[in-house]
């Protein structure tokens, strides 16, 4: 989506202050934590490719109602459907995936996959940003916002064609109503959470890491803080973009890493954003750049780590939970920059986000 690493910019250009914009961030935080749990429940009875691909039309909605009819109204209207949409997706295609590999008995690549498609995923993401800067030259906010909004279409076309064979529950339907399934499924994924104590931690790491990341959302504008333009804003993302590819599609080779790596890791990635947002733009950059590449491949293990630890058949609804986890966490980093930037230089705050990140590798390591 070209428009990623400049939304936020639109929203500015709109005359929007930092803290409506978290408001915003926060709206769209609220909606996918509300529907979170559900739609992985339901993901666990019905059509889970169905769902990728009404979740990649919702997206598309909202970036195409952003630049055609920009202003506040409109920008929450959009992060309330790009909210359901991420929810629809959250934990679906992992669990897609995952059940995919049990019955190839080949859940040991989970990683391995994962971590390409990852690297996939953050690849165009690269290549739709550094597209970001001509496009914006171009034809302003509207034309990367459409293109952006075609891509998301043909990704939801896509995932209409991924294999999916008969589930458990759906075999059950003829007896069982879809309703009675799905509230079936959810009470199984919390006990399965609840009662495995592996799972338990594993749910609450991958909400906590992936939580805590939520201030991703802030780097255009800490770039524009910087000075920055907005085409050197899109450039500076490219780099990150880069790392992250890069280092998503090594996630195979340490997925079996014990506590210490994956915490001096951590940390080590903790400590290079945080020094990167109070650095000038370029050395500052390379450093987030190389802390976010880290960040990424972690996401994969942990995540990997929770896929393994499921025992049920509600992969998608437990998965989920830790989505579920992740949404209430990045909501409160939201709350902080949105309240702090008042007070605070948004380099500083982003700084001080990075401290949590340096808690959780402590504990990481001691596991």
């Amino acid at each position: 989506m070209p428009l990623y690493p400049l939304y936020a910019l639109l929203f500015a250009d709109h005359g929007l202050s930092d803290a409506a914009i978290s408001a915003l961030f926060a709206l769209w935080s609220v909606t996918t934590l509300v529907l979170e749990v559900p739609s992985g429940a339901w993901a666990d009875v019905t059509s889970r490719r169905r769902m990728l691909a009404a979740s990649g039309a919702l997206s598309a909605a909202a970036f195409a109602l952003w630049v055609l009819a920009p202003g506040a109204p409109v920008f929450a209207l959009g992060f309330v459907l790009w909210g359901v949409g991420t929810a629809l997706a959250s934990g679906t295609l992992e669990a897609l995936a995952y059940d995919a590999l049990a019955r190839w008995d080949a859940t040991d690549r989970y990683a391995t996959l994962m971590g390409r498609a990852r690297a996939g995923y953050l690849g165009a993401t690269l290549a739709a940003t550094a597209l970001a800067a001509p496009l914006v030259a171009l034809g302003g906010y509207v034309l990367c916002g459409l293109v952006g909004a075609g891509a998301t279409l043909l990704s939801a076309a896509l995932a209409l064609t991924l294999p999916e064979e008969a589930r458990g529950p759906r075999e059950r339907a003829a007896t069982r109503s879809a309703l009675v399934e799905w509230w079936a499924m959810l009470r199984d994924g919390a006990g399965e959470v609840a009662r495995i104590a592996l799972l338990r931690r594993a749910v609450v790491l991958t909400a906590l890491l992936t939580g805590l990341m939520a201030f991703d959302e802030y780097l255009p504008l800490l770039a524009a803080d910087h000075g920055a333009s907005p085409a050197t804003t899109a450039l500076a993302l490219t780099a990150v973009g880069v790392a992250e590819t890069a280092c998503a599609a090594l996630a195979g080779r340490v997925a079996r890493a014990r506590g210490p790596v994956l915490g001096a890791l951590l940390a080590g990635a903790a400590i290079a954003v945080g020094a990167g947002a109070l650095l000038p733009l370029g050395p500052g950059f390379a450093l987030i750049a190389a802390g976010w590449g880290v960040l990424q491949l972690l996401l994969v293990v942990v995540e990997t780590r929770v896929q393994d630890a499921v025992v049920g058949d509600a992969r998608a609804t437990v998965t989920s939970m830790a989505g579920l986890g992740s949404e209430a966490v990045g909501l409160g980093v939201l709350v902080v920059v949105g309240t702090g930037s008042v007070w605070v230089a948004l380099p500083v705050l982003i700084a001080g986000l990075t401290v949590p990140l340096l808690v959780l590798a402590v504990v990481v390591s001691r596991q």
